[in-house]
């Protein structure tokens, strides 16, 4: 059953099931918020615990719409997020697929034939890594010399729960996702893993390092939070 309800000034869709349980459930998740409740619960009672929890509802539902906007799919039409803005494959003149910012009422100026997803993710996943190499070792490279260090090696990361980390031996892994967030969160990131370098722990002096090249670490670090992986 789909009910809507208003939540700190929101239009909340859920879905509610009534089931044999003695109190009610509430699971936030990609497919949004789903309450289960006994069979007799009044609406209102309902409606009274869901308002109590709006602030809890809408950040969890908020966060979940974040990572569903990292989903990609693998469409001759979808958009890829670079840097925080979106792209698409178009065709050049020369008949060659390329990535663009180039849009005309929402839709790309030379927009591609439909491919098939394999050739579509190789096509995409090839320009991302390209794109996430170049911007990241900027990145690293103003990092490391702000804080008087060299510039270590890196290594593009897969990783399903992390966006970076830095090993003893030096070398910082960087999320390929990462390239799809906004410049400012890449600079988090960035500093953190560099500050590693230096303090090897999460200390008071690691946060100060951190802050000396990143000086809204905290704004940063609380959106990549709320944002997930």
């Amino acid at each position: 059953m789909q009910v809507t309800v208003s939540l700190n000034g929101r239009e909340i869709a859920y879905t509610l099931k009534r089931c044999k349980r003695q109190s009610i459930g509430l699971t936030i998740d990609h497919q949004g918020l789903r309450i289960s409740a006994p069979p007799q619960t009044p609406h209102l009672h309902i409606d009274a615990i869901l308002h109590k929890k709006a602030d809890w509802i809408t950040k969890k539902l908020d966060q979940w719409q974040n990572k569903k906007s990292l989903v990609i799919s693998w469409a001759h039409d979808a958009t890829y997020p670079l840097l925080g803005e979106p792209w698409r494959m178009a065709l050049k003149p020369t008949g060659e697929i390329e990535m663009t910012r180039r849009f005309i009422d929402g839709q790309v100026e030379q927009p591609i034939a439909q491919l098939p997803p394999r050739q579509i993710e190789k096509f995409v996943m090839t320009w991302y890594s390209q794109q996430a190499i170049a911007c990241f070792k900027q990145r690293i490279d103003n990092h490391a010399q702000a804080l008087s260090i060299p510039a270590p090696p890196f290594r593009l990361s897969r990783a399903k729960t992390r966006w970076g980390s830095c090993n003893s031996r030096g070398l910082i892994s960087l999320n390929w996702r990462l390239i799809q967030l906004p410049l400012h969160l890449i600079d988090y990131v960035v500093a953190h893993e560099l500050a590693h370098l230096i303090e090897m722990n999460h200390s008071q002096a690691f946060w100060k390092v951190v802050e000396s090249v990143c000086p809204k670490y905290r704004v940063a670090r609380r959106e990549l939070r709320e944002m997930g992986l």
